[in-house]
């Protein structure tokens, strides 16, 4: 396997600082990490009419302050409706929008958030077809082994990644059997999802599976870290951070 070149913090959804009026996931939080050499994690969500638009959240509030949820939404009502805060009055972007803006200038870590299962293939098919005449450096990753292995089967030829941590908390773990729960934590999906990085929760590093594929060689992200002291407890146990709210190049 060809080593991932994680070279650079990845700032967590942009470098975004919502005092200063610059929202997560937002055109003017892309533009600052690029600015500052900071790769970029981002999310990828499903409009009702098919189109991956930028944008964490399964529902609208927080961030849009209009109820409902994004797979009910259509691209023209998600791109025209402001992120809560913003100074410069930014919208959710496309996803095509959102690699125009890059344009290639730093590694892109997207996330395919968790899907309907009807959607789930859709996702993966829109996010391949979107990226295949890009040229620069991407990504995909998923807490859902299925989105990245529907992914590969979209035809996206890049390498993908397995998010992952303990599964250990109730109230965000509830729609899992003890058993999906093992698995997820475990890895054990890795022969049919044959991931190529792990994207892993800071407290869970030292889980088994965590040290035994980064022992082989897969690189470990962590996320997500907010300070300088989180920033020194990972060091050495992860290949790179998964930031905001700091500048990692201090540290």
């Amino acid at each position: 396997m060809t080593k991932l070149n994680f070279d650079r913090p990845i700032a967590h959804r942009g470098l975004h600082d919502r005092q200063a009026g610059v929202i997560e996931n937002s055109r003017s939080a892309f533009d600052a990490a690029i600015a500052a050499g900071f790769a970029i994690e981002c999310d990828l969500q499903l409009t009702s009419d098919g189109v991956p638009v930028i944008f964490h959240d399964d529902d609208r509030k927080r961030l849009q302050g209009v109820d409902g949820m994004v797979r009910n939404a259509t691209v023209a009502e998600m791109t025209s409706t402001p992120l809560l805060g913003s100074s410069t009055g930014d919208c959710p972007q496309t996803f095509d929008d959102f690699l125009a803006q890059v344009a290639g200038r730093v590694l892109l870590q997207v996330e395919l958030k968790t899907q309907t299962h009807e959607n789930t293939a859709r996702l993966a098919e829109a996010a391949a077809k979107a990226v295949k005449d890009y040229k620069g450096p991407l990504v995909f990753e998923s807490f859902d082994p299925h989105l990245i292995a529907a992914v590969r089967r979209a035809g996206f030829p890049g390498q993908v990644g397995i998010i992952t941590y303990s599964y250990d908390e109730p109230d965000e773990d509830g729609r899992l059997t003890s058993s999906q729960r093992f698995q997820l934590r475990h890895l054990i999906h890795a022969p049919w999802s044959r991931f190529d990085f792990i994207s892993c929760y800071q407290k869970s590093l030292d889980l088994p599976a965590i040290r035994f594929f980064r022992a082989m060689g897969v690189p470990v992200t962590a996320w997500t870290i907010r300070t300088p002291a989180e920033a020194r407890e990972v060091a050495g146990r992860a290949d790179q951070l998964v930031f905001e709210g700091f500048d990692p190049d201090r540290v």
